[in-house]
């Protein structure tokens, strides 16, 4: 008999799932937790109810928080069953369920004055985001850009702030006032620094209302880096029937993810935080290498093949990977271009980690979408694709897998695959891309001139020649032939 998920009905539940070993009512909060997705609720919030079920630290319980409209959709499927989570782990020889309990509320979007409100409480010791890459207002170098016009309204309304910087910094201020100690400002996004990046934009959003009090953010406010990991596909419809059909739990939006994850944390804390060392997380003075390993071997992966497999007509990942033209074509890019500027490890071996990425891509039951690795690649490419393309340029090495992996991008963002079938576009700069991609059919630089996403590389010469012949060959010969080329080391003339 099917169950709808609740706290009433846990018991229930708990024939076909495995349930929270911790009494709901006895957690308290402790951390903000801003961008309540799919990757949240399948990380961070996974590690917290681990730490729960081991009897530790109840005290660190997560408030949800949000600005835009799927943040909303979001709060009312999850109040709607008392902010529980069905968290289904698949791997190639098991399927798994769990309901996850650390988070007791989501705050509501569009009530600035109730989530400050919750910012300054003494409780709340972290605030952590998963925003996407492109939540950051950064351009192609990494640099906060203060003058976007939602950063520049919270400048000139830091009373009323529409932004997530800017409800931190009003956070901030209110504590500050009242003389209670600042949170930790947590970022859980894959990008570089993404601590460094989040003080940025932090101290910059404050910088425009109050230079003091920015200043004193920098000196007192800890924003730890962090490397985090694992494959959270989309849901959709048919994750929900999978759930009812074989666990016969009724949940709103349960998340999918694979077994694996992966938390390396700076442990670098203003408040105190809780004891995640017992459940797996990895602390660490420098995250710099694991996440340089992480986002240019496994996300930089993920751009790699996304667009050869879009342009092949592909959907789902683990196909993607079974094509042995593009699972062949990651290999001899990771193994040419990606690795060897890839900084050493602290007892990893690089080539051991990327074929373990290579058995996770291959595991068709998470079914991740190419759709969902194509997505936002004006926000990707410039961190997961164009840095090991820069740093290969700066060692004097050639880039011909690289400038490909450019160049499959712009023929993606030209709208038809190579069988004339339409791509859907899900990227905020999709009208100038896809106008840019037109034009570069016959003059392939007039999609190098977005200096906020190709910065420095699109000055390279070799880059640019590279990137020029790579797609012409693919309008000329498609995908397969390019690909093949560039196997056979005859791409590059």
């Amino acid at each position: 008999m099917t169950c709808k998920l609740s706290l009433a009905t846990l018991s229930d539940v708990a024939g076909t799932a495995a349930i929270p070993g911790y009494d709901r009512a006895s957690l308290k909060a402790g951390i903000v937790h801003f961008g309540v997705g799919n990757f949240h609720r399948a990380h961070q919030a996974v590690y917290l109810d681990d730490l729960f079920n081991a009897g530790a630290d109840h005290d660190w319980a997560i408030v949800g928080a949000g600005v835009l409209p799927s943040d909303a959709a979001m709060r009312e499927k999850l109040e709607a069953q008392d902010f529980l989570t069905t968290v289904v782990e698949q791997d190639n020889n098991k399927t798994a369920a769990r309901v996850t309990a650390p988070m007791i509320d989501i705050l509501p979007v569009g009530d600035p004055a109730a989530i400050i409100a919750r910012l300054a409480d003494p409780e709340i010791r972290i605030v952590s985001l998963t925003i996407t890459e492109g939540g950051y207002f950064i351009d192609a170098s990494g640099t906060f850009n203060p003058a976007h016009p939602a950063i520049a309204a919270d400048g000139d309304s830091p009373d009323a702030p529409k932004t997530v910087f800017g409800l931190i910094v009003a956070g901030l201020k209110a504590r500050k006032d009242r003389g209670i100690e600042p949170f930790t400002v947590m970022s859980c996004d894959n990008i570089p620094h993404n601590g460094i990046v989040t003080a940025n934009a932090v101290v910059g959003t404050a910088a425009l209302s109050d230079a003091g009090f920015a200043e004193w953010i920098r000196a007192n406010v800890a924003f730890p880096n962090a490397m985090v990991d694992r494959i959270t596909p989309a849901t959709g419809q048919r994750e929900i029937d999978f759930l009812r059909d074989n666990f016969e739990i009724e949940d709103n939006w349960p998340v999918y993810c694979e077994e694996f994850k992966q938390w390396v944390l700076e442990d670098k804390f203003t408040a105190g935080r809780p004891a995640l060392e017992k459940v797996g997380v990895t602390f660490v003075p420098d995250v710099t290498p694991y996440e340089h390993m992480k986002i240019r071997i496994l996300n930089g992966g993920h751009a790699a093949i996304a667009y050869p497999a879009a342009l092949m007509d592909i959907h789902f990942v683990h196909d993607s990977m079974e094509n042995p033209l593009i699972r062949a074509f990651l290999a001899k890019l990771e193994k040419d271009e990606i690795i060897p500027i890839v900084p050493p490890v602290p007892n990893t071996s690089l080539t051991d980690y990327f074929a373990l990425i290579e058995h996770r891509l291959l595991n068709p039951k998470i079914a991740d979408t190419i759709p969902r690795l194509a997505q936002d690649g004006s926000n990707r490419q410039p961190k997961f694709i164009l840095p090991s393309t820069l740093d290969n340029l700066r060692q004097g090495r050639d880039i011909v897998g690289l400038a490909l992996v450019s160049a499959l991008w712009c023929r993606y963002f030209a709208g038809k695959t190579d069988s004339g079938k339409d791509i859907v576009f899900n990227d905020a700069s999709a009208e100038r891309l896809h106008a840019a991609a037109l034009k570069a059919k016959s003059d392939s630089s007039a999609f190098l001139v977005f200096d906020d996403i190709f910065g420095e590389v699109a000055k390279s010469e070799l880059f640019r020649k590279r990137f020029a012949d790579a797609l012409k060959s693919l309008w000329e010969k498609g995908t397969r032939a390019t690909l093949q080329l560039y196997l056979d080391g005859k791409l590059a003339v």
